[in-house]
Formats: C-alpha cells, sequence, structure tokens
C-alpha cells in the first residue's frame, strides 16, 4: 500500500523502496500499482510534480525517484540534480526530445525509460540494476537521441570513452563502434570480416565488462553518457 504518512515504513535490505513522481493521476496509479505487484518493490510515497517530489524524497528518503518531465510548478528536469543528492533517479516520461534526455543525464538521472518502450519486467529489472549500481537503463529511443545529441554537438558532451578505460580489447571496441552506428550482427560481421557467432561472442564479453544487458546501455556506456563512465566492470 502506498504511505501517505510523513514516516515512510520500514523497508527490507533487498526491499526497493520507490517515489513515484507524474503529474497525471491516472498515469501514476497505473505505474504505482505495476510496481506494487512486483516481489522486493514497494512505493513509499508519491507526487504530482518537481516541488512536491523533493518534499517526499526528504521524507520517506526512497532509494530510487521515478520521475516526470513535464509536470505543473516545477519540472523533472529542473528538479532532478536535487533530487539526485539523495536518491537515484530515473526518469520515466513520454518525452523523447534529445536535448531534455541529454540534460536529465547530465544532471544526474540513472536512466531514461520512455513509456511504450519498455515492458512490466524491463522495469522491475531496471529498478534493480540502479538501486544495485549495475546498470544505466535507457530506452532505445532514448539512447538514440542521446546519441544523436552526442554526434551533433561534440564540443559541449562528454568524452568518448577509450576502449582501455572500458576494459575492452581493441576488437571489442571495433564491434562495439560499430553497435554505436546502428549496425547488426550480420553487417558487423562482415565489416570486421568475422563470423556472426564470433559477433554474438564480443557483445556479450562487451555487455560483461560493461555490466550492462542491453545495446542501449552499452551505446551509452561508449558515449560517455550515464553512471560509472570510464571504469571497467
Amino acid at each position: 500500500m502506498t504511505s501517505t504518512s510523513p514516516i515512510s515504513p520500514v523497508s527490507s535490505p533487498e526491499t526497493i523502496s520507490v517515489l513515484a513522481v507524474d503529474d497525471n493521476v491516472i498515469v501514476r496509479t497505473g505505474l504505482v500499482s505495476l510496481l506494487e505487484a512486483a516481489d522486493g518493490i514497494t512505493v513509499v510515497a508519491e507526487a504530482s510534480n518537481g516541488a512536491e517530489a523533493l518534499e517526499r524524497a526528504r521524507e520517506h528518503r526512497p532509494d530510487i525517484v521515478l520521475l516526470d518531465v513535464r509536470m505543473p510548478v516545477r519540472d523533472g528536469v529542473s528538479t532532478v540534480e536535487d533530487l539526485a543528492e539523495t536518491a537515484k533517479v530515473i526518469m520515466l516520461t513520454h518525452t523523447e526530445d534529445a536535448d531534455i534526455i541529454r540534460t536529465a543525464l547530465r544532471k544526474g538521472a540513472a536512466g531514461y525509460l520512455v513509456h511504450g518502450h519498455f515492458s512490466a519486467d524491463e522495469l522491475e529489472r531496471a529498478l534493480t540494476e540502479v538501486a544495485h549500481g549495475t546498470g544505466t537503463p535507457l530506452s532505445p529511443v532514448a539512447a538514440t537521441a542521446a546519441l544523436q545529441a552526442v554526434r551533433s554537438d561534440p564540443g559541449d558532451t562528454p568524452a568518448r570513452a577509450s576502449h582501455t578505460d572500458l576494459g575492452l580489447t581493441e576488437r571489442e571496441a571495433e564491434v562495439l563502434e560499430a553497435i554505436s552506428r546502428g549496425l547488426n550482427n550480420r553487417v558487423i560481421s562482415q565489416e570486421l570480416f568475422l563470423t556472426e557467432k564470433t559477433v554474438k561472442n564480443h557483445i556479450n564479453r562487451i555487455f560483461r565488462k560493461l555490466g550492462v544487458t542491453t545495446r542501449a546501455e552499452a551505446i551509452a556506456r561508449w558515449n560517455g553518457v550515464g553512471p560509472n563512465t570510464g571504469a571497467p566492470r
């Protein structure tokens, strides 16, 4: 049950506590119902705008804040930096604007998920990964937008991580660079003169080394977007 009292329930060490922030009460109610049906996740509070979110975060100290972008009083992008001081923030929104995605990630968002581009299981996994510091969940559309922003404004974006900083071999770096250009395994195998099976093996090793589970997350790490960039896992 969602708590609205000043004192949040005591969570077990395995439980991930969440603050759900969205001005659309229908969307927020559906999100809360979805989260509370998952094992190991509890919604400790809700908020309808950024100002309320800061108050609830101070009261309840959640592990993760799920934060919408466009809201009255104070929007999500202007709030994420303050929220990130006390909790890990995942933007959860319909907004696909590249500049907003880039700004939210730079201000401290630990992930960016777009409604309609993830399943209930993927959302649960995203919360677990962020809570444990093992992933940077990005919906494919968000990863693409972030990558486009990096390419269109290279002078105002983080430098691409080197393959040695990420713990990758030169060949793995070549594969990841090809992935970042949107190439599929078949085209990568042709370009690098490898078998598709070898490409898949390289990708599996890349995912393990970067601590990611999707191409979108790997691309984000490669392009200097997201936490722990430049640190091998």
